[in-house]
């Protein structure tokens, strides 16, 4: 591709803690200008928690924009100043899914809906897992009171993620990502603190 794809003016229309909506004016190839809507949003980081069985740790959460509970890994905001990625992640593990893992790498990064948004998310295998002890437990409130953790055979979530039941794109590619990886000798991970 040889157009750059020049952005002429950036205005913001809206913003949250989470994301903001921008529109740009973007001058397309033949030197068209359009507008072009779509949200920026802090990022995200996921955990695929793999356990000496091989079970992979899903949780069931309600989604308020499909209206529906879906099955997600444990999952959540990059929003903590500074904090280090792979920090996030095992701060997102142990607060929706009770564990801590002691080994970690880097699964995979991906761009969930680039068509509306700028969201990254990269996805960790967190292997080595312990439980969280009752008393240090984080408080779940709004749709993580109900989250509940499910271990479900790493294959068995793959034929989920193919059958159409896991639909969560983090989740899909995590369980797929992760059962390519076992089946190469774990050989495509990179080190958790890998730059993106």
């Amino acid at each position: 591709m040889s157009h750059t794809y020049e952005v002429r003016s950036h205005t913001e229309r809206l913003r949250n803690r989470v994301f903001s909506i921008v529109t740009d004016e973007v001058v397309m190839p033949g030197g068209e200008v359009v507008t072009r809507d779509y949200m920026v949003h802090v990022g995200a980081v996921g955990v695929v928690a793999l356990d000496a069985d091989g079970r992979v740790a899903l949780v069931r959460q309600y989604r308020p924009a499909v209206r529906t509970v879906l099955w997600e890994l444990p999952a959540g905001l990059v929003d903590v100043a500074g904090e280090p990625l792979a920090a996030a992640a095992a701060r997102e593990l142990a607060e929706e899914a009770d564990l801590v893992a002691a080994r970690w790498d880097l699964l995979a990064e991906l761009h969930p809906s680039p068509g509306a948004s700028n969201e990254k998310i990269r996805l960790f295998l967190a292997r080595e897992i312990a439980t969280v002890p009752e008393a240090e437990r984080h408080e779940r409130t709004h749709e993580e009171a109900e989250l509940e953790l499910h271990w479900i055979d790493l294959d068995e979530a793959v034929g989920m993620a193919l059958a159409g039941e896991i639909t969560n794109a983090a989740a899909a590619c995590g369980v797929l990502a992760a059962a390519r990886a076992r089946d190469r000798g774990w050989s495509t991970l990179r080190p958790a603190s890998a730059a993106t």
